[in-house]
């Protein structure tokens, strides 16, 4: 361990390796198994300075952390980068062009040095994805998926994240694989979504080229894998205020209320609602669809900590913006006592938000009494 890092989980990571567990679509905590409120890594600076002093004691070179993220790419591998795009974008055998694209996927997933190769020749990409672009290989849903999931591989790279987000042809093909390919390929279409949009600027982009609505039918009914990498990559976009108005007019309220009522993928449902519950328009639309009892009962009945801390912020912030559905959580709290209960024991930020909504409560009551 080089660099090491802190998770939200509170777990020590080498930033190296979690970043590309992270960039590969996963949201848990590989150690805990916890789906993780965001990605931020913290240094871990008791740990770094652990790992300096056992190097100086051993005689160990510590390398700077500026360099642990440079992969010193080869003339091997240059040469053999350059062999194949010459295979994919000039060879006239169609079965050369798939078994070049399909050799390309493997090693850009085993060799992380050879991801780098793409920094050096930033056109590549497009010329892949022209490649494919025709009639005999657009079709071929094998063709498909080794594109998408090179892209993917190819975005697990951080500086690669950038030259990726900036070709509009990358990003068009991606969201085109994730309305049309196979479950394989739309899960992997929203993993590497989920890996570029690390990036602000790519945030941006991939709102405005229209991903959300394809993420969002991937999430109601794609594979659970699918389902996972496409809730990742529509939490990661949310964090840009824009993309969360794109989400609510592209159904995600009822879809992420809907697994929550079948209890499939609550975490992560979660997640997502208390991401949007900051945008006023969502909001109102959470209140209107039935949120307020179905935040209720994770509140009241959920033995996760985390999911009542979100479910919490949820319904706080629509008692924040509709004094309409005050009444209904008067009466479930005097029915159940839920909030006053996780006021006391919730996690810091839940007893913050419980506290806060039976306040709303009695202001609200105290006025309502004094008007009378």
């Amino acid at each position: 361990m080089r660099d090491p890092v802190v998770l939200a989980s509170g777990q020590t990571y080498d930033r190296r390796f979690i970043q590309e567990w992270l960039s590969a679509g996963n949201r848990t905590c590989p150690q805990t198994q916890q789906v993780l409120s965001n990605t931020v890594l913290i240094p871990n600076h008791l740990v770094r300075s652990m790992i300096a002093q056992w190097c100086t004691e051993n005689g160990i070179a510590l390398s700077p952390l500026e360099n642990q993220e440079e992969d010193l790419v080869t003339n091997n591998e240059r040469k053999a980068f350059s062999e194949l795009f010459d295979r994919i974008s000039s060879s006239s055998d169609i079965s050369e062009k798939k078994q070049a694209i399909k050799d390309l996927r493997l090693l850009t997933k085993r060799n992380s040095s050879f991801r780098a190769v793409i920094g050096e020749n930033p056109d590549s990409i497009s010329q892949m994805i022209s490649a494919v672009s025709n009639a005999e290989l657009e079709s071929n849903s094998e063709v498909l998926e080794d594109t998408v999931t090179t892209i993917l591989n190819l975005s697990i790279h951080e500086s690669n994240k950038k030259i990726i987000g900036d070709d509009t042809k990358a990003v068009t093909f991606l969201i085109s694989a994730l309305q049309s390919g196979t479950m394989e390929a739309r899960s992997n279409a929203a993993a590497a979504i989920f890996s570029l949009s690390a990036l602000d600027s790519n945030k941006a982009k991939i709102g405005e080229s229209g991903a959300m609505r394809p993420l969002v039918d991937l999430l109601e009914h794609g594979s659970m894998t699918a389902k996972k990498d496409a809730a990742s990559a529509i939490f990661s976009l949310c964090k840009l205020h824009e993309n969360k108005s794109r989400a609510t007019r592209s159904g995600i309220i009822d879809v992420v209320l809907k697994s929550i009522s079948d209890e499939s993928l609550i975490d992560e449902a979660l997640t997502i609602l208390a991401l949007l519950s900051s945008d006023h328009e969502t909001v109102e639309e959470i209140g209107e669809t039935g949120g307020v009892p179905c935040m209720l009962r994770i509140v009241s009945d959920d033995q996760c900590k985390r999911n009542k801390e979100n479910a919490v912020a949820v319904l706080f912030s629509i008692c924040m913006y509709d004094r309409t559905k005050l009444r209904e959580v008067v009466e479930d709290e005097n029915l159940n006592g839920s909030l006053a209960w996780l006021a006391q024991n919730g996690t810091s930020r839940a007893r913050r938000k419980a506290a806060g909504i039976l306040d709303k409560l009695k202001r609200t009551i105290h006025k309502t009494h004094y008007s009378c």
